[in-house]
């Protein structure tokens, strides 16, 4: 490292991010950076610029500004004014500077990183992200080392350590629990609705090249797969939230929201799980998203709007959508444990 006159630890929050408003104009520009980055949409440049130019941006961004104007608050996105919440709350836990960014809109990666630089000499990057996927966790991180070797020079610069994914942490998984078990009302069954990716973004970030998706239980089968495997991350967090609860496995499901495209993605649809329990027998149903720690479209428009509306029309009688943690106290707590857990340990976790 280059000689440098900070001293002591940095901590950046990297959320995924928003558009600046709820005009279509904002949400196009946010879709077309966020759709252009190949670790989203994995396909050639020229492609990619012909999928998102030609089929996507003309009609998707006035449907999506509808949707973010029904959760816009007048102090903007939920999803920036939870992060900016938890990074206040989070910075009365740690002794140093904390910065939030978004991978995609602002507050931008290039701004944190250079104002982190200029105070400390060490930086842990926290992607809020619980289960590792490249499209939110490689992604980020990839930004950030670009924004750093850009804004690096011998007076402003500083190591790295990543906080892993901690879909399965206890620091994680009792708050999220407790926020189940505050819900208002009572519910006979709970789903989980994580966020949904291609099969293949599973298959290609397997390092074995033989072991993910190949069978249908190769989430419970041991494999060093596992370490980037979002799927098999998902169900790690679904099982130890469910044992936290004491829920038998008929009393919950797990399934995957937001899909786009043609592509297979990971199965069962959110949509259709909405559609089918009632025919079982749900007719009070809590839903919680643990593959987001702070409120956003997926959450609020997608499964407390449209997935509420489903589950009704299908003939359910109570619907309850349990809020993320957003900058709840015990989770504030969790999080800078995890954090303090992560700055002891004989070596970083994960390097930038």
């Amino acid at each position: 490292m280059s000689p440098s006159s900070n001293s002591g630890t940095g901590y950046l929050l990297i959320n995924l991010g928003t558009p600046d408003s709820s005009s279509t104009s904002d949400v196009r520009r946010y879709l077309n950076q966020f759709l252009m980055d190949p670790y989203v949409l994995d396909t050639p440049w020229l492609f990619r610029r012909l999928i998102v130019s030609l089929f996507i941006l003309p009609f998707r961004p006035k449907q999506s500004a509808h949707a973010y104007a029904s959760i816009w608050s007048d102090e903007g996105s939920p999803l920036l004014i939870h992060s900016q919440a938890l990074r206040d709350a989070l910075q009365k836990e740690i002794n140093g500077p904390v910065e939030l960014a978004m991978r995609y809109g602002k507050p931008d990666i290039r701004s944190a990183v250079e104002s982190l630089q200029s105070k400390a000499d060490h930086i842990v990057v926290i992607p809020l992200y619980p289960q590792y996927a490249d499209s939110t966790v490689t992604t980020s991180l990839q930004a950030v080392r670009e924004a750093a070797k850009e804004a690096a020079n011998d007076a402003a610069n500083a190591d790295w350590s990543v906080l892993a994914p901690f879909f399965a942490k206890p620091e994680f998984i009792t708050p999220l629990a407790e926020q189940v078990r505050s819900a208002d009302g009572d519910w006979d069954h709970l789903l989980m609705s994580y966020h949904g990716l291609p099969e293949r973004h599973i298959t290609r970030t397997d390092p074995t090249g033989s072991h993910c998706l190949r069978e249908e239980n190769c989430c419970a089968i041991p494999s060093s797969a596992h370490a980037t495997c979002y799927r098999h991350q998902v169900y790690a967090t679904s099982t130890a939230l469910a044992d936290s609860l004491g829920l038998e496995r008929d009393q919950y499901t797990v399934s995957f929201q937001s899909r786009l495209g043609r592509l297979p993605w990971l199965q069962p649809y959110t949509d259709q799980v909405l559609s089918e329990l009632p025919q079982k027998g749900v007719k009070r149903l809590a839903v919680t998203c643990p593959a987001f720690v702070a409120d956003n479209l997926e959450t609020l428009e997608e499964i407390g709007i449209q997935g509420r509306e489903t589950f009704l029309e299908a003939g359910g009688e109570d619907f309850q959508l349990i809020p993320c943690l957003n900058d709840d106290a015990s989770w504030v707590t969790g999080l800078s444990s995890l954090i303090r857990s992560h700055m002891s340990a004989a070596s970083s976790e994960t390097s930038l």
